[in-house]
Parts: structure tokens; C-alpha cells; sequence
């Protein structure tokens, strides 16, 4: 399998399970926020926060998602490394209300890597790529450039 095969199943999957968190945190908000590692059900009615927390991970799922089907690869990249600043957050969060440590790390930890990861791999296989040709996926400017430029001489058909 190739590098761009592999990091357009991880996207894929980042925003395929984001877009399931949040239409969870949005038509269900209290059962979904058992596991997550806090430790209490807020005090009054919290639903509200949570729902807020829902269309976050929607926004989320529909970026990155947009972003692959488009095919703005090098963009998908920057933006998931940026989306693994919520996960890493909710790290914070729960370690900060001393909720379960297992949780903090095990969940919304290895959330944060697996989206920075797949960020930082599609930034690698975009690398090599002109960003400025997103259609011409290996192709350098200086090759679009030769292939664009006829060669001194050369006559019109």
C-alpha cells in the first residue's frame, strides 16, 4: 500500500469517527459522555456544553472530509495537525479535573498522536509535491515547467 493510500484511510477514518463523536455528543450528549475519563456528570444540566462539544467534533469531521474530497492534500496535513489540538485538550482537561488517567491518555492521548501522526505523514507525502499544482500530484514546478515551455526552436503544429 502505498504512503497516500495508507494516509487517506487514517483521514478518512479521522473524519469518518469525528463526524460519529459528534452526532453523538449532539443527539445523545449524557450517554456519551460516559468513558470519556471525567470523573462526574457536571452539576445543573451540562447538555448544553455538550452539544457545543458535538458540533466542534462535526466542524471537525466536515474539514478534514472536505479537504479529501476536494484533494487539498498539503492543506489536509496542516489542518489535522491543527484538529489534534482538541484531543490533546481533552487530555488536559480530564487530567486537570483529576478524572481517569487511563482514560486521559489512552483515549483522547492516542487520539492527539493518531491525528498529528496522520497530519505529519500527509505533510511528508505532500512534500515533495508544488503546492501550487495540486492537480499534478509528484510533479514539480520545474517539470510543469519544461512540460509547459516548448523547446527553443521548436515550430507550432
Amino acid at each position: 500500500m502505498s504512503l497516500k493510500n495508507a494516509t487517506t484511510v487514517l483521514a478518512t477514518a479521522c473524519a469518518l469517527f469525528a463526524l460519529y463523536l459528534g452526532l453523538s455528543f449532539v443527539l445523545a450528549p449524557e450517554a456519551s459522555t460516559r468513558g470519556v475519563g471525567l470523573p462526574a456528570w457536571p452539576a445543573g444540566n451540562g447538555d448544553g456544553y455538550l452539544v457545543m462539544k458535538g458540533t466542534r467534533e462535526l466542524a471537525m469531521g466536515l474539514a478534514t472530509g472536505v479537504l479529501l474530497v476536494t484533494g487539498h492534500r498539503r492543506a489536509l496535513g496542516w489542518v489535522l495537525l491543527a484538529e489534534a489540538v482538541a484531543p490533546f485538550g481533552d487530555m488536559v482537561n480530564v487530567l486537570a479535573h483529576h478524572g481517569s488517567g487511563a482514560a486521559a491518555f489512552g483515549i483522547h492521548g492516542l487520539t492527539a498522536a493518531l491525528i498529528a501522526i496522520t497530519g505529519l505523514l500527509i505533510l511528508r507525502e505532500t512534500g515533495k509535491a508544488d503546492p501550487g499544482h495540486p492537480g499534478h500530484p509528484g510533479h514539480t514546478a520545474h517539470t510543469c515547467h519544461e512540460a509547459a515551455v516548448p523547446a527553443p526552436g521548436a515550430q507550432p503544429a
